[in-house]
């Protein structure tokens, strides 16, 4: 019999993480070697154990799954991603795939299909969600520029004109022309609403 394949769990909910453990365990091909809670935890951990697939939530602490998967695709190439989510957003998906993650699923997929995703990842090949896949093509590139997004960003956390220029070093001109630019784009009434519609679509 071929070697088991060797998982690491990355969640910051540790309910979540055990809940996946358990489900996964229960497939005997299938074997649990790490479980971490902060995204800046993942790349040593996946060094440690050897694994062969990571399965990365979005959001969590330390780095965020997207940039996690972009950082093993580039220092551990054998160690393949696979983000697991409850984020189901087309721009999500679409920056998964481009930062070199080898697969997208949403957290309330079904034991059975999620195990066969694994598998399926582990032999080098890609799984995505079909009903996200279908969304993301639907909707499209993110219209906005790495700037503009940029800007967003930190526009969503509630400062003036004044603290996002002094945040991200550019002038306060600069940022109204960026902010101005991004609510054309995503047809929104204002920032707040610019920076909500972006958020809701992965492009943040």
């Amino acid at each position: 019999m071929s070697e088991p394949i060797r998982l690491l769990l990355a969640d910051d909910q540790a309910l979540v993480r055990g809940a996946l453990a358990a489900l996964l365990e229960l497939e005997t091909d299938l074997t649990i070697v790490a479980q971490v809670g902060r995204g800046d935890e993942v790349l040593d951990a996946a060094r440690e154990t050897n694994a062969h697939v990571a399965l990365l939530d979005v959001e969590m602490p330390g780095a965020d799954g997207l940039t996690v998967a972009g950082i093993l695709h580039r220092e551990l190439p054998q160690c393949r991603s696979l983000i697991v989510t409850t984020f189901g957003r087309p721009g999500y998906l679409r920056r998964a795939m481009e930062a070199g993650a080898s697969g997208f699923v949403v957290k309330d997929t079904p034991a059975a299909q999620l195990a066969d995703a694994v598998r399926r990842v582990a032999q080098g090949l890609r799984v995505v969600d079909p009903a996200l896949a279908a969304e993301s093509l639907a909707s499209g590139v993110s219209p906005l520029t790495q700037r503009e997004a940029e800007v967003l960003r930190v526009a969503a956390l509630g400062g003036t004109v004044g603290e996002i220029a002094r945040e991200l070093h550019l002038s306060q001109g600069t940022v109204r022309n960026h902010l101005s630019a991004a609510i054309g784009k995503t047809g929104a009434r204002n920032r707040a609403d610019a920076a909500a519609q972006a958020a809701a679509n992965g492009w943040l």
